[in-house]
C-alpha cells in the first residue's frame, strides 16, 4: 500500500513554513519607524505612550512626538532633555538609541506598556517617588507645583543620560545646598549639607565630572578676590598677606617679596602677579579638594571653616562648593578607600612639613552634576520644594 501523503497537500504546507520564516526575519533594525508605529496603532499602545508621557511630565499636546517622531518620544521618556539654567556641559552623551529602538519594537509587537517604559527610564528610587508625587499634584489640580516636579523628573532623566556606563554619580542641588552620590541604579549612598555661592558669586550649573582629589591643596586665589576682596586690605597693611598665609608670585611663578611692591600703583589693568594661599589649617580650601572639569576654577572642597553646615543660610561661597564630609566624598568618588574617613582630623595633628600637595586621581572620571533643582525627595520618598535661590525665574542671570 502506497502510505506517502497526496502532493496538493505539502505544497501549501511549504509556503506556509515560508511565509512563517519571512515574518520571522523582521527584526527591531530592519523595521522602519513608520512600521512600528502601525502597529502601534493597531495594538493600541500609540495613544497609552502619548498619555504615559503625560503623566511623567512631558506635557499635554504631545508636540513632540507630532513633530520629530515616536522614538525620539520614546528617548525623551529614558534620557530626557538639557536642563535649565546650566552654564556648561564637558560632554553631551547620545541617549542608548538601541535601548530605544528595543522599546519601540517590543511596544509595536504589543509587549505591556508599563513594563517596557519603565524599563527604559531611570531606575531610581528617587525618580519613581518623584513621578507619583508629579501625578498626585495633577490629580488635585495643583499644575504649578506638578510643572515645578516635572522639571525635577526631566533632570534625573538627563543623569540618566548623562551618567551611561558609570558606576557613581554626584548630585549637587544649589538651591537645596546639600549633595547625594548616587549608584548606577540611584540608590543614595551618600548625603550631605554643602556650602554653596552667594547670589553676587553664583555657583555656575555644571555637567560634568570630577577627576581627582588633592590633599593639602594650595589656594590659587581668583584675580577677581585678589582685586575685590584682598588688594584694599593689602593697601591698608601689607601683612595681611602673612597673617593669611598668602604669597605673591609673578607671571613666572616666581615668589615676590610684597613688601617690595607699591601696591598703591596696582590696579585692575596693571596685576601682574597671582595670589596663592599655603596649605594649612587657615587655608580655605581646608586639606582637600576635589577637581572637576570646567572653565569656570569651580570644584568641590573642604573648608577652613566647618560650624556653617549646620546653619539655614548655606549660600556664602564664591561659587565653588564647600564640603561638610569631604572625606567621605572623596573615597565614594574613588570608589575604594584613598583617604582616612577622619581625614581631617588626622591633617590637623599632622606638622607643617607633612602638609604637602598630593593628588590623586580617580580609576574612572565620575559624572558630577551642580543643578538648581526646584523640588527633590529625601532618602524616604518625601517631597520638598526649594526657593529659586539665584531668582532665575524673575530673569535672574
Amino acid at each position: 500500500m502506497n502510505t506517502k501523503k497526496p502532493l496538493p497537500i505539502l505544497i501549501p504546507a511549504f509556503f506556509l513554513l515560508l511565509l512563517m520564516n519571512g515574518c520571522q526575519e523582521k527584526d527591531p533594525f530592519s523595521v522602519t519607524e513608520a512600521e512600528m508605529m502601525t502597529e502601534m496603532k493597531e495594538n493600541q499602545n500609540f495613544e497609552k505612550i502619548v498619555a504615559y508621557g503625560r503623566n511623567i511630565g512631558l506635557g499635554a499636546d504631545s508636540t513632540l512626538y507630532r513633530e520629530k517622531g515616536m522614538l525620539r518620544y520614546l528617548e525623551e521618556i529614558g534620557f530626557g532633555h538639557k536642563p535649565a539654567h546650566i552654564r556648561h556641559f564637558e560632554q553631551v552623551l547620545p541617549a542608548d538609541t538601541v535601548k530605544v529602538r528595543m522599546a519601540g519594537w517590543e511596544l509595536a509587537q504589543g509587549t505591556d506598556l508599563d513594563k517596557v517604559l519603565e524599563s527604559l527610564e531611570p531606575p531610581y528610587a528617587s525618580y519613581k517617588s518623584l513621578k507619583k508625587h508629579y501625578q498626585r499634584l495633577m490629580g488635585s489640580n495643583q499644575a504649578d507645583s506638578a510643572a515645578m516636579v516635572a522639571e525635577t523628573l526631566n533632570a534625573y532623566r538627563w543623569m540618566h543620560r548623562q551618567s551611561q556606563g558609570s558606576e557613581r554619580m554626584v548630585l549637587v542641588n544649589i538651591n537645596g545646598a546639600y549633595l547625594k552620590g548616587l549608584d548606577s541604579l540611584g540608590h543614595e549612598a551618600l548625603r550631605m549639607n554643602v556650602i554653596v555661592g552667594r547670589a553676587k558669586t553664583k555657583t555656575p550649573g555644571l555637567d560634568t565630572y570630577a577627576t581627582n582629589v588633592i590633599t593639602f591643596p594650595y589656594w590659587n586665589i581668583p584675580t577677581s578676590i585678589a582685586l575685590g576682596e584682598m588688594l584694599p586690605r593689602i593697601r591698608e597693611n601689607v601683612y595681611y598677606l602673612e597673617r593669611n598665609g598668602i604669597e605673591v608670585l609673578d607671571r613666572k611663578g616666581k615668589v615676590v617679596d610684597p613688601a617690595q611692591i607699591d601696591w598703591s600703583g596696582i590696579s585692575e589693568g596693571s596685576f601682574p602677579y597671582r595670589f596663592r594661599q599655603d596649605t594649612g589649617e587657615g587655608n580655605s580650601l581646608g586639606f582637600m579638594k576635589i577637581s572637576l572639569q570646567n572653565p569656570y576654577a569651580i570644584y568641590l572642597h573642604d573648608t577652613d571653616v566647618r560650624a556653617l553646615f549646620g546653619t539655614d543660610q548655606r549660600w556664602r561661597s564664591h561659587g565653588c562648593v564647600r564640603l561638610e564630609k569631604p572625606a567621605q566624598l572623596a573615597n565614594f568618588m574613588a570608589g575604594e578607600k584613598i583617604v582616612e574617613e577622619n581625614f581631617v582630623e588626622e591633617a590637623l595633628a599632622t606638622p607643617e612639613e607633612g602638609r604637602k600637595p598630593k593628588t590623586i586621581s580617580f580609576k574612572k572620571k565620575v559624572p558630577t552634576f551642580l543643578y538648581n533643582l526646584p523640588v527633590d525627595v529625601d532618602a524616604a520618598g518625601n517631597l520638598t520644594y526649594y526657593e529659586d535661590v539665584y531668582d532665575f525665574e524673575k530673569g535672574g542671570k
